[in-house]
């Protein structure tokens, strides 16, 4: 892919009015699907739909024809490490930003597992400040749901709520103690705030890499058992029954747990859930000679699973679709399979790998959208994901059918463990623009 320019946005400076014409709107909250056009002025829409063309433009706006560009919602992601502050190496606030602009993602939501952690107001406001300092993508950060990530003490879920903090979260760490988990729920329900599960057993994941069945057998590793992932997910559910709180499941990944997440929706449970595009792109069988790139956590699954992802998001039991963006250095990766780290990076990838689930007939194109848009902004009460007259002008313009190849060294990012490299993908980001202003455009 040809390199972007990214423009940090500077809120000091005055912005005029801007038509975007010839576009195709899509905008999945209200259903619309239709070419026209968008007004800004200053950093809000004031006007969008088949109604906005160059002829009938504000006076005196600048107009910028989108060459019947697609022109939806920026992407909402809600599960994202930033490293910083404390593993700079690996990634930072601006790595995270230029990433995320240049796969049209607007608005993100970092994880608290930083060092130091986030669990006091200091480090709640230290991520708004520098992010707004940055002017790239629109960061919000959860914060720590017991203390030092470490399972036992509830932080101060209402005071770091009132700083800023979207919702309580251990992280890549599962909260293992049932009696923790059901105190957090019920703190969390006095405040009205969602506690977000890593959902893995710890005894029965410690150790493993993989995924456990044939291919673990063949590579002569140890494997992680998808009843890990169903174990606590149907404790947790049992719990937000007991408690009434509201519970959000990270990188859902076996069929198992996403009909238990099903059964408990048509209970009326507030529960919801995500999924990671590995899930419902790749199997098992990508980890082939030992690739570390793609050893993730949760594993990736069997074919089986994969299948059961797809169709869990087609039914609604998977809510959204987040990157669980997870960068990491070379020395942490370019280790013996077991010993090397879990994760891979997934900004730049997010929507042209969700694409996939339209190109493949799964999902209409606003259905896929809104699992990166309206779906995620709702599940965490954002006001993102939409196009709205008078709200904050965040949105990207991307070709859904350009193909283009999955190149690790190519991304903005500033680690390059893609589990996706070699990919070849559909849907390139042309322009992203927050609160306005263009931060990320493409060169021809």
């Amino acid at each position: 892919m040809s390199v972007g320019i990214w423009n940090a946005a500077k809120p000091d400076e005055p912005l005029g009015c801007t038509a975007y014409v010839n576009a195709r709107i899509l905008d999945p909250e209200s259903g619309l699907d239709a070419p026209g056009g968008l007004v800004t002025n200053g950093e809000s829409i004031t006007e969008f739909g088949e109604g906005v063309t160059a002829k009938n433009a504000p006076k005196g706006a600048e107009i910028i024809d989108c060459g019947g560009l697609c022109l939806s919602p920026g992407l909402v992601d809600i599960r994202v490490q930033l490293r910083e502050p404390g593993e700079e190496h690996k990634g930072t606030i601006k790595s995270a930003g230029m990433s995320g602009t240049a796969g049209g993602v607007t608005t993100m939501i970092c994880l608290p597992n930083t060092t130091p952690i986030i669990e006091d107001v200091s480090g709640v406001e230290f991520i708004a400040r520098r992010a707004r300092l940055l002017g790239l993508t629109k960061i919000y950060p959860y914060a720590a749901a017991t203390k030092g990530l470490e399972g036992k003490e509830l932080t101060e879920m209402g005071l770091l709520a009132e700083a800023g903090a979207v919702a309580f979260t251990d992280g890549d760490k599962v909260i293992a103690d049932a009696q923790v988990m059901r105190r957090a729920l019920t703190y969390a329900r006095t405040f009205g705030l969602i506690i977000i599960q890593h959902p893995e057993e710890p005894s029965l994941a410690r150790g493993g890499g993989v995924n456990s069945g044939e291919m673990a057998t063949r590579l002569g590793l140890s494997g992680i058992p998808a009843a890990a992932e169903v174990i606590i997910v149907d404790r947790d559910i049992r719990l937000v029954e007991m408690t009434g709180g509201r519970l959000h499941f990270a990188h859902v990944s076996t069929g198992e747990a996403i009909a238990s997440i099903a059964r408990a929706k048509d209970k009326g449970l507030h529960i919801t859930c995500d999924t990671a595009p590995p899930y419902f792109a790749l199997n098992e069988n990508s980890v082939g000679d030992y690739r570390t790139f793609a050893k993730l956590s949760p594993p990736l699954r069997c074919e089986a699973d994969r299948e059961a992802v797809i169709a869990g998001l087609a039914s609604g039991a998977i809510d959204c679709i987040a990157s669980d963006h997870a960068p990491h250095d070379e020395d942490s990766k370019r280790l013996p399979f077991m010993e090397a780290a879990a994760g891979g990076v997934g900004l730049e990838t997010l929507l042209s790998v969700t694409l996939e689930l339209y190109h493949n007939g799964h999902l209409g194109l606003l259905e896929t959208l809104a699992k990166v848009t309206s779906a995620p902004a709702a599940v965490m009460r954002l006001q993102a994901g939409k196009l709205k007259e008078g709200a904050p002008a965040d949105f990207t313009l991307f070709d859904p059918d350009a193909g283009w190849q999955v190149i690790a060294d190519d991304l903005a990012s500033k680690a390059k463990n893609t589990p996706f490299d070699g990919r070849p993908v559909q849907g390139i980001v042309q322009r992203t623009v927050i609160d306005g202003r263009t931060v990320f455009n493409r060169e021809a």
